[in-house]
């Protein structure tokens, strides 16, 4: 009998991977590309689009020639990063301006401009009205890069989240859909109702005609063409969603945090979005047609994490390789404060005005408290958003861990110290792919049991409850000087330099 694998996309903001899944949920085969954005000024962040979409072409290629003589491929499942937003044309699929980046800022003046207050848009669509969710980039680009207004204009112009443009391109130009958990990044999708709602289309300028038309994340989406293959498309999910559902976080109140290029705290919040001042109500999955097949997330987003370990090591050569991280946190003996703000501050603050800044330093200071001073601030980050989640009557005593920066204990160790919940991490940081994976194989009409392994590195706080409230005092004094510093440097101009 011939063996049959569950190919998934993971389309990431620092790499493109394609994975095979047997069907008892073991990774198989793998594949993968680098990609790296470009920071061609201040605020800005972007891809070329044509290499995104070869990469992760190339990636699906090689881990199909790995597959066994005479395999099948009955699915395949996109998981994806959110808010990056590609423009291309509808003819030929030749991309028609750099992808921008979720982490790109330049759209911020823009944003001021849009008729909606920052209440009615997180009612209608569950976010806050930042220039990161691809509106106001779809505005700024339809202003600033000549191709695209000219495409618009000819009715030549398509605009979507990077898993739309994957497919589109995959399957020839057949299949324009997106699912509701990456639609709802556009910050034009209505939460409760699943559509693009008119309202906000009009205010940011936007023909719905350039916009793929919204499909439930588990089911048939269409289909791609590689290797000599046509195979189905049966799920298309958010990257932080997907790592969800491989965590098994299907039920009310269970709750992760994924470290990546950026850090994510999510808690299911069930059939019904839950209001959080500062918080973020994010799309779960649509696992079938109909409002009873959803499920929310109450999400806190921290724009720089990853980002802000990488900048030590490309702009200062503090380290070479993220594994360092850990020992060198350990080989600190001050305790320095850093507001990791690379890309803006994301939850709960959403200020794209403050600096990342460090606090502490004196002549005993050394590259080891910088690194820690980082890696501290990300926790620090995340537990800002954890206390508003229990202020709010969550109980929640145990976060499942993945993403990248997962394997840095003293990260994990700190995190559990200043937010007093047990840290569980994962053994591999796959939980995106297995989430992907399962929901396409639920695509095909499985059911299968697949669950992530956890290994033994759980992580318990070690201080007590006054030394956290000290810490986080003194966190929060730090941080309100820095944002008030912050502007006050920006309207004087005198910073930033490009």
């Amino acid at each position: 009998m011939a063996e049959k694998f569950i190919i998934v996309l993971d389309q990431g903001s620092s790499s493109s991977r394609a994975l095979a899944f047997d069907l008892e949920g073991n990774i198989r085969y793998k594949s993968q590309r680098k990609i790296e954005a470009a920071y061609p000024g201040p605020g800005r962040a972007e891809y070329d689009a044509e290499k995104l979409f070869q990469s992760q072409a190339d990636s699906l290629n090689e881990v199909l020639a790995k597959l066994p003589e005479g395999a099948e491929v009955p699915a395949l499942g996109i998981a994806a990063q959110r808010s990056t937003v590609v423009f291309w044309d509808r003819h030929t699929g030749a991309p028609l301006a750099p992808a921008l980046s979720w982490q790109d800022g330049r759209a911020l003046e823009l944003l001021g401009k849009v008729p909606v207050s920052n209440t009615k848009i997180h009612d209608l669509t569950g976010l806050y009205k930042t220039p990161y969710y691809s509106a106001s980039k779809i505005a700024w680009a339809l202003e600033n890069y000549p191709e695209v207004k000219a495409a618009a204009g000819e009715k030549r112009l398509l605009a979507a989240p990077v898993a739309s443009y994957l497919l589109w391109r995959l399957s020839g130009g057949r299949n324009f859909v997106i699912d509701p958990s990456q639609a709802q990044r556009t910050l034009l999708f209505n939460l409760r109702r699943l559509r693009w709602e008119p309202g906000l289309l009009a205010a940011f300028g936007v023909d719905r005609a350039l916009l793929p038309e919204i499909k439930p994340s588990v089911g048939r989406l269409g289909s791609v063409e590689a290797g000599g293959r046509r195979i189905p498309v049966t799920a298309m999910l958010g990257d932080q969603q997907a790592a969800m559902l491989g965590l098994g976080l299907e039920a009310p109140n269970s709750a992760a945090l994924n470290y990546g290029t950026g850090a994510f705290l999510l808690v299911n919040t069930g059939r019904k979005p839950l209001k959080i001042r500062g918080l973020l109500n994010s799309f779960g999955w649509q696992a079938g047609k109909g409002r009873k097949n959803v499920c929310y997330f109450t999400e806190s987003t921290v724009n720089s994490a990853g980002t802000a370990l990488e900048w030590l090591r490309l702009k200062f050569g503090l380290f070479e390789d993220i594994s360092e991280v850990d020992g060198m946190c350990r080989k600190s003996a001050n305790r320095l404060h850093c507001l990791p703000a690379i890309g803006g501050l994301g939850a709960p603050y959403w200020d794209f005005n403050a600096f990342t800044t460090f606090s502490g330093f004196s002549a005993h200071s050394d590259k080891y408290d910088v690194v820690r001073g980082v890696t501290e601030g990300i926790a620090y980050m995340v537990a800002d958003a954890f206390d508003l989640v229990k202020k709010k009557g969550f109980r929640i005593e145990e976060l499942k861990v993945s993403g990248g920066l997962s394997k840095i204990d003293w990260l994990l160790q700190f995190q559990a110290d200043i937010t007093g919940a047990r840290l569980t991490a994962l053994e591999e940081s796959e939980a995106t792919a297995m989430g992907a994976g399962l929901a396409a194989a639920r695509g095909l009409g499985l059911a299968p049991q697949w669950s992530a392994k956890v290994s033994s590195r759980v992580f318990t706080p070690a201080i007590g409850e006054e030394e956290r409230q000290n810490l986080i005092k003194g966190w929060r004094l730090f941080v309100k000087d820095i944002r008030r510093t912050s502007r006050g440097l920006r309207k004087l101009n005198i910073l930033p330099h490009a």
